[in-house]
């Protein structure tokens, strides 16, 4: 693993933990270099991802994007760090169960929404303003109505 202070390519694990319920491990390095120490996380991966965007490009899936998005969407919310990261391995899980390895932007952002939805309701309001592209006021206030009409339903049917 190389080292992110000096860029050096060789560390010795000095610490393994199993972290999210047994889906992870986080490790302690020290850089053989420089002798700093650094955590680095390891998942299981089921197979590669490539995200379709809706132009069409291809890019390959990027966990931390997910990460950014959801922790965009419950800023200063109630959520912990630990729900933050069981949303966001459930929504890979499901994106590596489905047996694809092409997804579209549209199948990532529907599950962050069903699970944002879930969790917080506010989140799963500040997320779809985005992924839904809200132009106006009346773009929030519909996705409110359609939650109290609704509550059971999926806002997405809309």
């Amino acid at each position: 693993m190389r080292c992110p202070f000096c860029g050096h390519h060789d560390s010795q694990v000095k610490d393994s933990r199993p972290n999210e319920e047994g889906s992870a491990i986080r490790r302690r390095r020290a850089c053989l270099s420089c002798g700093q120490r650094f955590s680095t996380v390891e998942r299981v991966q089921l197979r590669e991802l490539v995200i379709v965007k809706h132009d069409g490009r291809r890019t390959p899936f990027e966990r931390e994007k997910i990460v950014r998005s959801i922790h965009i969407a419950l800023r200063k919310r109630p959520v912990s760090e630990e729900q933050i990261e069981q949303i966001v391995t459930g929504i890979v899980r499901q994106l590596e169960a489905s047996g694809e390895t092409e997804v579209t932007t549209t199948q990532v952002g529907k599950l962050a929404m069903d699970a944002l939805k879930e969790v917080d309701s506010v989140g799963y309001v500040r997320f779809a303003s985005v992924y839904r592209d809200f132009r106006e006021a009346r773009d929030f206030s519909e996705i409110l109505n359609l939650m109290e009409t609704h509550p059971q339903h999926d806002a997405e049917k809309s």
